[in-house]
């Protein structure tokens, strides 16, 4: 039996700084709305709203928010597993589960994610595979602009997304 290839994927990114930046940046809502959502909340097991700079932790589940869109899109999900240091692992979109691993090699930090589990779809166009791919790709370059000192690629006005249809 062979591995359907468009079920998984694994993008990996290099970044000047060092992996407790990286890894704030990934774990706690205040880090992922730098470079990736417009709003992020983390709730606790009991249901409680982590703060902004508190790091997320397994079991946790998140509501989040995307620049371009009104709040009546969401992404929903729960954190899997979480080290606090180099590792973390959530539920997304589609079913589908994001691992996130974060090394320090040869004077950089270097970032592994892999998405898997993407449910297939017969019309490609509209795959989670090709989107979450594009998707992804954009936003690490978008993290790695924020860390290194560059400006935030995020389009932010609503009214310029719905303008294309």
């Amino acid at each position: 039996m062979t591995e359907n290839k468009w079920t998984k994927f694994t993008i990996t990114a290099d970044f000047d700084t060092d992996a407790r930046e990286v890894y704030q940046a990934w774990a706690t809502s205040a880090g992922l709305e730098k470079w990736f959502l417009r709003k992020g909340e983390f709730y606790t097991i009991a249901g409680r709203l982590r703060m902004p700079g508190e790091f997320i932790s397994k079991e946790d589940t998140y509501e989040w928010y995307w620049h371009g869109f009104d709040d009546t899109t969401i992404e929903k999900g729960q954190v899997l597993e979480v080290n606090r240091i180099d590792f973390l692992k959530f539920s997304f979109s589609g079913g589908s589960i994001v691992s996130v691993s974060i090394e320090s090699k040869n004077g950089l930090t270097i970032l592994e994610l892999t998405q898997e589990n993407i449910p297939a779809e017969s019309d490609l166009t509209k795959s989670l595979y090709v989107q979450c791919q594009i998707g992804w790709t954009f936003y690490l370059a978008n993290l790695k602009s924020i860390i290194e000192g560059g400006i935030d690629l995020r389009n932010k006005r609503l009214d310029v997304r719905s303008n294309f249809k």
